[in-house]
């Protein structure tokens, strides 16, 4: 799961980069990279670690 999480979080900030630079969907590209902002701050208090 920590995987997938690096790699969803990696794909949004290149989406994020691309938004600002290119200034397209600019609205759902910042909401899904807060979410998994949010998700990863979530995993790193909760101490779960991917095996």
């Amino acid at each position: 799961m920590g995987k997938i999480l690096w790699g969803i979080v990696v794909v949004l900030i290149v989406l994020w980069l691309l938004g600002l630079l290119l200034d397209f969907g600019g609205g759902l590209i910042h909401t899904l990279l807060i979410i998994a902002g949010i998700i990863f701050v979530i995993q790193l208090v909760t101490g779960r670690r991917a095996v």
